[in-house]
């Protein structure tokens, strides 16, 4: 069997836990809260940045690693792994994807990189089902040839608590932001080719958090998703009411909550809610 090393960025929502026991090496991303920078995972957990998020949203941003962190990891890599697989957020939102693939082939470090097109639970689930895959003694082709198919299989769906951090982090325009919030608009945001686009308008926080209900319940009932997760952008409680309701309805069904990944929740804001899966 060769090595392979497991390569992502803090953006793939995995436990601390889950990376220290699989051995996957984590690049952090950089975030940046009242002009101060934190390294994601090391410097500040995701709960914390959304506190500071919520008195500081003017001017908040996320950068990726520095490029020299990339080919550190890859000349250290060389010498332990044959091969590595490295699965990281959508290029279209970070350019960790790009620095990625650059450092491997100045490293001259065989590394598949894969752009997973989404980020959070989504791109941490590809990650198990790839360590799944060795686990079961499939080749490393064979590995990358599935990966490969994941990004197309995977959902991800926003519901922003108000348009106020989109319109601080320039998503939207501020005559935009006042015209949604006096008619009552919800914007449900979803992941598309990478890109994130406003999924549906809906008037009233009710019907669009119903509106992802029945997005779950349909996928549910497609027989393509046996585990979804729940993000959360500093809303622990309403996750775990998420989660209560979905078990009431749909009792074979695994739920995961975790902290919506900042360089989603720094644009969308304080209080987002998110839920996403990867499909069969």
């Amino acid at each position: 069997m060769k090595k392979i090393a497991w390569i992502t960025d803090s953006t793939c929502g995995l436990s601390q836990e889950f990376i220290e026991a699989n051995n996957i090496y984590v690049l952090p991303m950089i975030v940046i809260i009242d002009h101060k920078s934190y390294r994601e995972d090391i410097d500040i957990s995701k709960d914390d940045v959304y506190k500071l998020l919520e008195q500081y949203g003017e001017g908040a941003k996320t950068s990726q690693p520095p490029y020299g962190e990339f080919i550190e990891l890859y000349k250290k890599l060389k010498s332990e792994y044959d091969y590595g697989i490295a699965i990281h957020a959508s290029s279209q939102l970070t350019g960790t994807y790009q620095s990625s693939m650059s450092a491997a082939q100045m490293e001259e470090f065989p590394v598949e990189v894969i752009d997973s097109k989404i980020g959070s639970y989504a791109l941490g689930k590809m990650i198990k089902q790839g360590l799944k895959m060795e686990r079961e003694g499939k080749s490393y082709e064979e590995i990358v040839s599935t990966l490969k198919t994941y990004p197309d299989k995977a959902e991800m769906y926003l519901l922003p608590k108000s348009l106020d951090q989109l319109k601080r982090s320039g998503r939207v325009s501020t005559t935009q932001a006042v015209f949604a919030n006096l008619l009552k608009i919800n914007l449900v945001l979803q992941f598309e080719n990478g890109k994130v686009i406003v999924e549906e308008k809906i008037r009233s926080h009710k019907k669009a958090v119903q509106h992802l209900f029945n997005k779950v319940g349909d996928v549910y009932r497609s027989g393509a998703v046996q585990e979804i997760g729940i993000m959360h952008a500093g809303a622990k409680e309403v996750a775990e009411q998420w989660k209560l309701e979905f078990s009431k309805l749909y009792k074979d069904l695994a739920i995961k909550i975790e902290p919506l990944v900042p360089v989603a929740g720094i644009h969308t804001g304080h209080g987002t809610m998110a839920i996403a899966w990867l499909r069969k």
